[in-house]
């Protein structure tokens, strides 16, 4: 099974407005290069999932994948060709909230080669635009 917090407070969430830049978890920390976002969105649990998995598989234990994000929203909808009136619907999935800068997955321990080919497998399964960053010297 995906992702999902072991319990939460409040079972359904609304869904607000997705404004403003990361302020946090938008640097590389963990590993060397990383795959930030250049829109905010909502990144369900199956696709982290799928990412990693993508990811591994390329890997082949050469290296260390960090998956940054963890998915503590609920997204619920009704069913379709339900007349109004009779409340929200039940929780469908989970999904990770992320805005403009977040960093989604970071790799350590490969060359840059290897990183952007395995970063590049994971852009094509994410539903909001990203590129790759690398750690900063300072």
């Amino acid at each position: 099974m995906a992702n999902m917090p072991k319990r939460v407070k409040h079972r359904k969430e609304q869904r607000r407005r997705l404004r403003g830049n990361a302020s946090r978890g938008n640097r590389v920390v963990f590993g060397d290069f990383g795959l930030q976002t250049l829109q905010a969105g909502w990144i369900p649990a199956a696709t982290i999932e799928a990412g990693r998995i993508a990811a591994q598989q390329y890997l082949r234990g050469e290296g260390r994948l960090f998956v940054r994000i963890f998915p503590t929203k609920p997204i619920s909808s009704t069913p379709l060709e339900t007349r109004m009136g009779k409340g929200k619907g039940e929780p469908e999935y989970w999904a990770a909230v992320v805005h403009t800068g977040t960093i989604l997955y970071e790799i350590g321990g490969t060359t840059e080669e290897a990183a952007r080919m395995c970063l590049a497998r994971l852009a094509h399964k994410m539903p909001v635009p990203v590129r790759m960053v690398s750690r900063r010297v300072m």
